[in-house]
C-alpha cells in the first residue's frame, strides 16, 4: 500500500493491520479506515492523560511510543469517554461512531483472544450505536433502460457490458474491476465473483449479460494487452481501474440527467437489487446470495424500497373492500300540530 496511516501507528497496531489484511482478508481501504479510527483513539488517550505538550494540535500527536503497558492501562471508562468525545466534540454521525466502535472492539479482541496479550477486554460492554438506515437510491426500470441506451462512442461495447453487469448482477465496483475472462463460465452460463473478504460466489448470467459479454469480447483488444486475463481493459490495454469505471458511469448518468450526489456506481448495485426484488418475485435469501451480503439484515433494506408492492399488499387485504354498514334511516317524525 506504500506509505499509509499504518506507518504512523504503534507497532502493535501495525501488526494488527497486517492481521486484518492478510489473515482476515479485509480490503486495504477498510484496514486504513480502522487504523484511522485507532489513531484518533490513541491521540485522544495521550491527550486525556496529559502525555503531550500543552496546546499540541491533535493531528501532531506522535503515537509511535505507545506500547503494551500503555494499552493495558486502558479501561472501559476510557472507551466510553472516547465515544462521548467523538459524538460531542467531533460531531461524528452514528454511522461513523459505529465504525469507530467496531474498530476498537476488533482491535482489543485481537489483543485479548488472538494474541493473548490482555487478560481483560475493555470493550466488552461497549454497544455500537445504531446507525440510521437510509433507503438506498435506485434507478427506475425506465431510467435503467435509458441509461443503457445512452451508451455510445468507440468503447460502447465495453461500457454497455459493464453497465449491463452492474444492473443485472448487482455486483460491487471492486468485483467488476476484478473479473477475469476465465471467470465467465460458458458451460453453465455463470460468472465467478470474488467479493468482500476474498469470498467467492457464483452468479447466473442472463441473456442480456451473455450477449453484452460476447459483443465486447468480439472487439476487445488482443495485441499489446498488459493483463491478458482481465475482462475489462482501459485505453492503455491494462485492467481498467475503479476510478475509470466511476468516471464512465458518471458520464452516462449525467447524460440522462441523473447527476448529483444521489447517484453513483453503487446506486447501480442498489438498482439491480431493487429491480430483482420488485419485478422478479425474488426470495430475500436468494437476493442475499446474489449480492454477496454476509448478513440478511443488509439485504432486507430492499424490501422497503417498493411503494408499489406495499400498496398492492395493502389493497390485497381481504378487508380492503369491506365497507361499514349503512345505518337505517330514522323514521319520520310525527306531526303533532294536528
Amino acid at each position: 500500500m506504500g506509505f499509509s496511516i499504518r506507518d504512523e501507528m504503534p507497532e502493535l497496531v501495525q501488526q494488527y493491520a497486517m492481521y486484518l489484511r492478510n489473515i482476515k482478508g479485509l480490503s486495504a481501504k477498510t484496514v486504513e479506515n480502522y487504523c484511522m479510527d485507532l489513531r484518533t483513539f490513541f491521540r485522544f488517550m495521550k491527550q486525556s492523560r496529559q502525555l503531550t505538550p500543552p496546546k499540541t494540535p491533535m493531528e501532531e500527536i506522535d503515537l509511535r511510543d505507545i506500547d503494551l503497558d500503555f494499552i493495558r492501562d486502558i479501561r472501559t471508562y476510557d472507551i466510553f469517554e472516547f465515544m462521548n468525545y467523538v459524538a460531542d466534540d467531533r460531531n461524528n454521525v452514528s454511522s461513523t461512531r459505529q465504525r469507530k466502535s467496531s474498530a476498537l472492539k476488533s482491535f482489543f479482541k485481537y489483543l485479548t483472544i488472538h494474541e493473548n496479550l490482555l487478560s481483560e477486554n475493555p470493550t466488552d460492554n461497549l454497544t455500537p450505536p445504531k446507525a440510521k438506515k437510509a433507503l438506498p437510491h435506485f434507478l427506475s426500470l425506465e431510467q435503467s433502460i435509458e441509461l443503457l441506451n445512452a451508451v455510445e462512442g468507440p468503447d460502447q461495447e465495453r461500457d454497455r457490458c459493464m453497465l449491463t453487469l452492474f444492473l443485472n448482477c448487482g455486483m460491487r465496483l471492486s468485483e467488476l474491476v476484478g473479473i477475469n475472462i476465465s471467470d465467465v463460465l460458458r458451460n453453465n452460463d455463470t460468472l465467478r465473483i470474488l467479493g468482500k473478504g476474498n469470498k467467492e460466489r457464483m452468479v447466473y448470467l442472463n441473456s442480456a449479460c451473455l450477449e453484452a459479454i460476447d459483443a465486447y469480447l468480439a472487439v476487445r483488444p488482443k495485441d499489446g494487452v498488459i493483463d491478458r486475463n482481465a475482462l475489462f481493459l482501459s485505453s492503455r490495454k491494462q485492467r481498467i481501474s475503479p476510478k475509470t469505471v466511476q468516471y464512465i458511469v458518471k458520464k452516462y448518468l449525467d447524460k440522462i440527467g441523473l447527476s448529483g450526489p444521489g447517484y453513483s456506481v453503487h446506486k447501480l448495485r442498489h438498482t439491480a437489487a431493487t429491480l430483482m426484488y420488485r419485478y422478479g418475485d425474488v426470495d430475500i435469501r436468494v437476493l442475499q446470495d446474489i449480492l454477496g451480503h454476509e448478513n440478511l439484515g443488509t439485504t432486507e433494506i430492499y424490501t422497503h424500497t417498493s411503494s408499489r408492492q406495499m400498496e398492492d399488499a395493502i389493497n390485497a387485504n381481504p378487508l380492503a373492500k369491506v365497507k361499514p354498514r349503512k345505518k337505517p334511516s330514522p323514521p319520520p317524525e310525527e306531526d303533532n300540530n294536528d
